[in-house]
C-alpha cells in the first residue's frame, strides 16, 4: 500500500479573531502535481506555511510518507524532505548561484572544501532534473525566471522530495512560465511530489494531476484535474458563477487627457529604455500597452507618474482645470502629478504601492496623507481608520482590519487596498500597471469591472499588462511596445492574438528573417 506523500488531518489555525484554517483535511499522493486554488485570504499560504514549519497549527496532525511528524520550524520541514519556493524569492542578490544554494547548508567548516562539494552536488542535480544554471553567475544579474530556478535548486540541494511553490508565476513572463512547467513535469517524472499554489486556473488545468479548492479557510472540494474546467473551479473558489470575460459598452472618447511627444529615456548604464514614444490618450477610453515584460512599459509608467524624467521629448497632462507640460528641464514629482488628478496603480505593490511594516490605515493614505480630511497638523487617526474601513468595504479587502500590518494581508488584498486608494478619488487620468498580478479570480473580475466603470465615468486609463487576455478584454485601443519602441497600434475590437503576436515579435522578426509569432502567441493570457 502506498501512503500519501503528505497527509494533513484536522488542521486549525487562528490569528486573533481570524480563523485562517478550519478543520483542514488534505492529502497528496507521491510523484504527482497537486494544485491548491482559492481566493486571496482563503488560507492557502497559511496551510502551506504550517506544512513548512513557519506557523504551528493550533490543532491537527501532519504525516509524511505515512509517518506522523512534528514540524516545529523550517529545519524540521527540510529534514522531512520538504522544500518551499516562495512568491518573493529568498535570495541574496549580490551572491553567486552557488553561494545562494550553499547558504545555510555549507556542511563543512572549511569553505573551500564545502564549495567544491556543493559545486559537484549542484552539477548532479542540474543534470538529473535539467535545471542548468551558471553556478558562478551573480543572482541579481539573472532574469527572474532563472532566479526562480535557483530557488528550486536550493530546495533540491537540501534533499527536497516534496516541493511547495507559492504563486510561482506571478512575476514570470509567459515564456518563463512555460519553462517552469517543463521543469515541474521533469521533477514529477523523477518522483518529486509538487504542490502548486496559484490563482491562474488555466495553469492548474495545464500542469496539475489533482486540485483542491479552499474558500474562507475551509477545504471545499477536490477534483481530478482532467475531470474539471476553469469555470467549475472559479465557481467553487468564489461560491458563485464568475464572469471570465469583461462586459463593457463601446467607449465614447472625448478630449485628450495625455499627449506623449518623442519621449525617450536612458538608464544609468546608457541603455535606451524608451525610444521616441508618441501617442495620445483621451477621456473615456482605455489604452492598453501590450508587450513582453521588460520592453519599456515599466519605464513609461515611471515617467508619466513623475518618478523619473524623460531625457528627450515631453508629455502633456490635460486636466479639466489645467494643462501642464513635462520635459527634462521641468521639476516634477509624484505629488505634483496627483494635483493634476492622476491616479497610479504601480506594477510592484511591495516596492511602490505600500509599506509592509505600516498598518493598512497608513498604506491606505500614502500620497494623500497631507489632505485636510486626515488632519491639519496632526493625523486624525479616527478619520484615517474610517476612510480605510470605507475602502475595505467598497473593495472587499479582507480582513477588514485597518490596524493590521500591510504585510499580513495576502497579495491580492494588498492590491485591492491600493486600487481602492487610487480609484475612489475618481482621477481624471489613471495609470495602471499589472493590476491583477498575483490576484485571484474573484478579485480580477472586481478590479476589471471597476476599471471599466472609471472609463465610463470619463477617466482616461492607461493599462500596462503582460496578459494578452487582460489587454484584449479591457482595452479600446492597444499599442504594442518592443525594446522601448511602439511597433504598432490596433483597435481592440478588431485585434486577435496572432496580430498582436506579430507586432510583439516585430523586433525579433527584423533581426532573424521571416520567423513566426508562435512563441509570443503562447502568452495568450491566463485566468
Amino acid at each position: 500500500m502506498s501512503y500519501p506523500a503528505i497527509e494533513l488531518r484536522g488542521i486549525n489555525k487562528s490569528f486573533g479573531a481570524v480563523h485562517a484554517n478550519k478543520d483542514i483535511n488534505f492529502s497528496v499522493m507521491p510523484g504527482t502535481i497537486h494544485g491548491i486554488v482559492g481566493e486571496n485570504g482563503a488560507g492557502k499560504s497559511t496551510l502551506m506555511s504550517i506544512l513548512y514549519g513557519f506557523y504551528q497549527a493550533d490543532s491537527g496532525t501532519i504525516s509524511i510518507d505515512g509517518e506522523t511528524l512534528h514540524i516545529g520550524n523550517s529545519q524540521d520541514a527540510i529534514a522531512a524532505g520538504i522544500g518551499m519556493v516562495h512568491q518573493h524569492f529568498m535570495l541574496v542578490e549580490t551572491f553567486t548561484v552557488l553561494e545562494n544554494v550553499m547558504l545555510g547548508a555549507e556542511g563543512h567548516s572549511l569553505l573551500g572544501s564545502a564549495n567544491r562539494t556543493a559545486r559537484k552536488a549542484l552539477k548532479e542535480i542540474e543534470d538529473k532534473y535539467g535545471l542548468q544554471v551558471d553556478p558562478d553567475a551573480v543572482v541579481g544579474e539573472l532574469p527572474v525566471g532563472v532566479q526562480q530556478r535557483v530557488e528550486i535548486l536550493k530546495a533540491l540541494y537540501r534533499g527536497a522530495r516534496i516541493l511547495i511553490l507559492d504563486e510561482p508565476t506571478g512575476v514570470l513572463t509567459p515564456q518563463e512560465t512555460d519553462q517552469l512547467f517543463d521543469i515541474l513535469r521533469t521533477l514529477k517524472e523523477q518522483g518529486v511530489t509538487i504542490i502548486l499554489i496559484t490563482h491562474k486556473l488555466r495553469e492548474i488545468i495545464s500542469v496539475t494531476d489533482t486540485v483542491s479548492v479552499m474558500r474562507q479557510g475551509e477545504m471545499v472540494a477536490e477534483r481530478t484535474t482532467s475531470d474539471t474546467t476553469v469555470n467549475d473551479l472559479a465557481e467553487l473558489m468564489v461560491g458563485r458563477k464568475v464572469l471570465l470575460r469583461v462586459e463593457k459598452q463601446q467607449a465614447k472618447p472625448e478630449g485628450v487627457r495625455l499627449r506623449v511627444n518623442d519621449v525617450s529615456w536612458i538608464d544609468e548604464r546608457g541603455v535606451r529604455r524608451l525610444k521616441d514614444l508618441n501617442f495620445e490618450l483621451r477621456a473615456g477610453e482605455i489604452l492598453g500597452v501590450a508587450g513582453v515584460s521588460g520592453n519599456g512599459q515599466s519605464e513609461l509608467l515611471e515617467v508619466l507618474s513623475g518618478v523619473i524624467l524623460p531625457q528627450k521629448g515631453s508629455f502633456t497632462v490635460v486636466s479639466k482645470s489645467n494643462q501642464e507640460v513635462f520635459s527634462a528641464d521641468r521639476d516634477r514629482d509624484a505629488a505634483v502629478m496627483r494635483k493634476l488628478s492622476i491616479g497610479h496603480i504601480p506594477e510592484d505593490r511591495l516596492k511602490q504601492g505600500l509599506v509592509k511594516t505600516m498598518p493598512a490605515s497608513e498604506s491606505a493614505i500614502l500620497g494623500f496623507h497631507h489632505d485636510e480630511i486626515y488632519g491639519e497638523k496632526l493625523f486624525d487617526l479616527t478619520a484615517i481608520d474610517k476612510a480605510t474601513q470605507d475602502m475595505m468595504e467598497h473593495y472587499d479587502v479582507r480582513p477588514r482590519d485597518p490596524s493590521l500590518k500591510s504585510a499580513n494581508f495576502s497579495g491580492g488584498n494588498q492590491q485591492k487596498l491600493i486600487v481602492a486608494r487610487e480609484m475612489l478619488r475618481q482621477p481624471e487620468l489613471l495609470l495602471v500597471g499589472q493590476p491583477t498580478r498575483g490576484v485571484d479570480i474573484g478579485a480580477i473580475e472586481f478590479i476589471h469591472s471597476n476599471l471599466v466603470a472609471a472609463r465610463d465615468k470619463g477617466a482616461a486609463v492607461l493599462l500596462v499588462s503582460t496578459e494578452l487576455d487582460e489587454i484584449m478584454s479591457l482595452s479600446d485601443r492597444i499599442i504594442v511596445m518592443v525594446d522601448g519602441a511602439i511597433t504598432g497600434e490596433v483597435i481592440a475590437s478588431e485585434a486577435d492574438e496572432r496580430q498582436l503576436g506579430i507586432l510583439m515579435a516585430n523586433a525579433a522578426d527584423e533581426r532573424s528573417a521571416e520567423g513566426t509569432s508562435s512563441d509570443v502567441l503562447a502568452q495568450g493570457g491566463s485566468v
